[in-house]
């Protein structure tokens, strides 16, 4: 079973070999912790964000993750997964788990150890909490992904409480 940990705090400061973005499939600087990544990594994310070869037209589908280097952040990569929007990027449940997945896939690859992660798709995305925190929680408990050290950075105290409650009921099992 991976090492799971749930912070409150700022992402773009994880002392981790690998920071997970909560991005678009356009691989464009968004909002909320998007914003935050790219305006902390400066500039070269998105100039690492531009030479991902899109396919189609997209950068990184839906319930995938594309990695790049980090900028100015403390990490050594950041790795850009697209989560869906809440029933409208339908199966959301299977999205979202496939997004998780892909994500310490790739980290894993490259040799990361440390994954600093956000609550993908609980923003602008408009998943529910609970759902969001019982999908990316059961998701980052797989064995597969025992080797991880991973750690949720979480916004706030309300995020943390819910993301808390959810570890504990699926460690209790």
């Amino acid at each position: 079973m991976s090492h799971v940990t749930l912070l409150i705090g700022d992402i773009t400061t994880a002392p981790v070999d690998a920071i997970v973005n909560a991005a678009n499939s356009a691989l464009q600087r968004g909002g909320g912790v998007c914003g935050a990544i790219h305006a902390a990594a400066g500039p070269e994310l998105q100039r690492a964000c531009d030479r991902v070869e899109p396919v189609d037209g997209v950068r990184c589908p839906i319930g995938e993750a594309r990695l790049t280097e980090a900028g100015n952040l403390p990490a050594k990569y950041v790795i850009h997964a697209v989560g869906p929007r809440y029933q409208i990027d339908t199966p959301s449940e299977a999205l979202l788990t496939s997004a998780y997945q892909h994500s310490y896939r790739l980290a894993l690859e490259h040799g990361c150890r440390t994954v600093a992660v956000p609550a993908i798709s609980c923003g602008i995305f408009g998943y529910p909490l609970e759902e969001a925190a019982q999908v990316a929680l059961t998701a980052s408990l797989d064995a597969d992904f025992s080797e991880l050290d991973i750690r949720f950075y979480l916004f706030d105290q309300g995020i943390h409480d819910v993301f808390d409650a959810v570890l504990r009921q699926l460690l209790a099992v």
